[in-house]
């Protein structure tokens, strides 16, 4: 890969300040709106009569972010950037929209309320997948590598600030007003940013002629979906088992679609993929480990809440307070670690560092059980959010280091896309594992009867534990502390695995810096 005239130019440092709170505003809205709406989410099955189905409402949003992940990219490097990144805004404002008017009169009562908030959620999260990825597209094009590490330190933050306003604002907004709010919510500030951003990004404009590779996109779009609902639905008391048909022929449909990608792709003159991005070692071994940091730390910190509010009694608005020193070290280390890449040019030891010290953290949580103090909790967690904020920006910082400028958003939604699916694929295999735990735990505890009986009418509630005869209660706890941390020490077998696929990556030095400024030279392709 050679540095070109297509490269970035020297930082726009002011025109990047002004547009930043716009960009930062957006890709806000994509992390805050899970949280919000995971917390209102007992309320709304309750209000629309869909208990059963209401792990749809997930499986929708994420399919749609997931699917479309990849697309945004493409079309922002054939497009421009800007028009397909205000695009993506307005599709998830009128899918916010439509989600808070789900079961209104406005569509005919709540009979179909359920259905119409699963599909209105898919459309929401077709938005959502443009968003994050055209944040980092869109500073991608304004500020060359070597200057992005302190905007994307910023990013981080932003995204560890979501995870913890995300759980308050829920609480919030389900006890103090309509849940439709939790949808609602989204449109002054997503309209604050798309104006803003409409009246002051300027980007340069693109080519006009293109040939979309449509095809390409159709079984890419199968292929993701067959993962996504796998993971969604493997082994889960609301799916299938693992060895059922219906996961099965999901497991042949991905390969299938996969297998035949990859010839279409190279026939595709404008591919939606570009399969030459994949030479590139660097880029290959980066996408491991995002795909592994997600597998890892998607999977295995969804159980801290569960942990939190059944087994210290913490409340779920509390809850999110408590995850303060994860989030907290994160933003730290990931704004300290932007600053040292711009200073430095020197980004390898970051990704190694920070695996290993996220696998120390992963194993601190395995000492988790009943007697453990909230304290004592705290620093474990901050301990593995000193390993994420290592982790978090460098991987996206990569990646777009390792293509050419004209491949830049197919790079920054890879990245997107290769840690969204390890995080699904995490959680599900993470959920097998705590369910099997507990199934086996509560048996030898309680007996067949017993085990059933507790582990099935709600009992995964602080409301209905505080129901149940102390001896059973404080073997539920025991049997529900020893599966988490059994999650965690699963989490340890792919948090290893990063820092040593770290260690192979090598230290290209990042376009934009003064040594390149100052001549013409090329960077070394791998």
């Amino acid at each position: 890969m050679s540095e070109t005239a297509a490269s970035p130019p020297p930082a726009r440092s002011r025109e990047v300040m002004i547009i930043l709170p716009g960009l930062l505003l957006a890709m806000m809205l994509a992390f805050l709106d899970n949280m919000i709406v995971g917390t209102a989410m007992p309320r709304i099955v309750g209000e629309l009569n869909g208990l059963e189905y209401f792990t749809w409402v997930t499986t929708a949003y994420i399919l749609g972010t997931t699917v479309s992940t990849p697309i945004w990219g493409k079309l922002g490097d054939l497009y421009g950037r800007k028009t397909v990144f205000l695009t993506s805004i307005v599709i998830f404002l009128v899918g916010s929209a439509l989600c808070g008017m789900a079961g209104s009169s406005f569509f005919g009562g709540v009979d179909n309320g359920m259905t119409e908030l699963i599909a209105f959620r898919a459309i929401q999260g077709l938005g959502a997948g443009g968003l994050i990825v055209g944040v980092m597209a869109i500073i991608g094009d304004l500020v060359p590598p070597r200057e992005r590490g302190q905007y994307q330190g910023i990013m981080a933050a932003i995204m560890s600030l979501a995870m913890i306003a995300g759980p308050l604002a829920g609480g919030f907004i389900t006890d103090h007003l309509d849940w439709r709010w939790a949808f609602y919510v989204n449109l002054p500030l997503g309209g604050v940013s798309l104006v803003w951003l409409w009246l002051k990004l300027d980007l340069p404009k693109k080519r006009t002629e293109h040939r979309i590779d449509w095809f390409g996109a159709i079984i890419l779009t199968v292929g993701i979906t067959a993962l996504v609902l796998i993971t969604s639905w493997g082994g889960q008391s609301h799916g299938y088992p693992w060895g059922s048909w219906q996961i099965i022929g999901l497991g042949v449909l991905a390969v299938v679609s996969f297998a035949a990608f990859i010839p279409v792709e190279r026939r595709a003159p404008e591919p939606i993929m570009p399969l030459h991005v994949f030479k590139d070692r660097n880029f290959n071994l980066i996408s491991g480990v995002g795909f592994l940091l997600g597998f890892a730390m998607f999977g295995a910190i969804s159980f801290l809440p569960l942990f939190q509010q059944l087994v210290q009694g913490a409340t779920a608005t509390n809850s999110g307070l408590l995850l303060l020193p994860m989030m907290a070290a994160s933003m730290v280390v990931s704004l300290y670690v932007g600053k040292r890449i711009t200073a430095t040019g020197k980004y390898k030891a970051f990704p190694v560092i920070g695996g290993v010290i996220m696998a120390i953290g992963m194993g601190l949580l395995t000492l988790m059980d009943v007697s453990t103090p909230l304290w004592q909790t705290g620093v474990f967690i901050a301990v593995l959010g000193l390993g994420m904020g290592f982790l978090m920006q460098t991987t996206m910082l990569i990646a777009q280091n390792s293509v050419e400028q004209k491949d830049l958003g197919v790079a920054s939604s890879a990245s997107t896309f290769f840690r969204s699916i390890g995080g699904s694929f995490g959680v599900a295999l993470f959920g097998a594992v705590f369910n099997n735990h507990l199934a086996d735990s509560l048996r030898e505890k309680f007996g067949e009867r017993s085990a059933d009986m507790v582990a099935s009418g709600g009992q995964m509630s602080p409301a209905a534990l505080a129901q149940l005869p102390p001896q059973i209660k404080t073997g539920f706890l025991e049997s529900l502390a020893g599966a988490i941390s059994g999650v965690f020490l699963w989490a340890i077998v792919f948090a290893v695995v990063v820092p040593i696929l770290a260690a192979f990556i090598k230290e290209v030095p990042l376009r934009g810096g003064p040594e390149q400024l100052s001549k013409e030279e090329p960077v070394a392709a791998l």
